[in-house]
């Protein structure tokens, strides 16, 4: 693996996404209206709702748009012959993984801020800990996505075959995160399967950061540490995973 390979496969991506605006409006805009919406909703309803279920959405919604988007921009590299006349030439399969998650990481931490501040700014989300680090969670929660969008694109021949990933892989993660009932308060054998759920933890972490101040580095509590590495190591074993199954094109 080169840095300079990886560097030059994530500037082609970059690229790509700024030739197509609707990616860029379904990355950057998407995440943006749901939040608002939600927010509107639960504002006019009264009560703490957006108050209890933002700082969650802030790590589920960039989430599922990386893991869509990353998918079939994948597949669709492949479908092409991209992926074949770029592993042709001296790219290897951790470069064009590693390019492809560097370039949807900088994508990730522009929408996370985006998100976060528009959260926090214009819809009056309340966080108890400091606002940078639900940026750094939303960031990690996206750059998973991408990974596992990256390593499922693999199993699938279409882009609709692509999308059909979403309720093997998401929606297991969107029911079983503490969203809609705390985790602890989960039937024993699920709450056993949301503990192996990358999603769980940076929904924690988004929690916590929200609920919580602690003396830890950056004032952060430890708990939102240890789940934030938790995170990250998925997505470092997802591009391992990525990497031993990518196919050049798809048979």
């Amino acid at each position: 693996m080169s840095p300079r390979i990886t560097l030059a496969v994530a500037g082609r991506v970059v690229r790509q996404l700024r030739r197509d605006p609707r990616t860029v409006a379904m990355l950057l805009v998407l995440p943006c209206v749901v939040l608002t919406l939600l927010w509107w909703m639960f504002d006019d309803a009264g009560g703490q709702g957006f108050t209890a279920l933002g700082p969650a959405l802030l790590g589920l919604i960039p989430f599922i748009v990386m893991f869509l988007v990353t998918s079939v921009t994948t597949l669709r590299e492949r479908s092409s012959g991209t992926l074949e006349r770029l592993l042709a030439m001296p790219t290897g399969k951790g470069d064009f993984l590693g390019g492809y998650a560097l370039a949807f990481g900088m994508v990730a931490a522009v929408q996370s801020l985006v998100a976060v501040l528009l959260s926090v700014w214009l819809l009056g989300l309340d966080v108890a800990g400091p606002d940078w680090m639900l940026i750094v969670v939303a960031v990690a929660s996206a750059v998973l996505g991408a990974v596992l969008g990256l390593f499922v694109s693999a199993f699938a021949r279409t882009e609709f075959q692509a999308v059909q990933f979403m309720p093997l892989v998401v929606f297991p993660q969107l029911l079983l995160c503490g969203l809609f009932l705390p985790r602890d308060q989960l039937p024993p054998v699920l709450e056993l399967v949301s503990n192996v759920l990358p999603l769980s933890y940076a929904v924690d972490a988004m929690t916590s950061v929200a609920t919580t101040t602690g003396d830890a580095l950056g004032g952060v509590d430890a708990q939102v540490w240890w789940d934030l590495l938790v995170v990250v190591g998925f997505a470092a074993a997802g591009l391992v995973l990525g990497a031993a199954t990518l196919r050049r094109r798809t048979p």
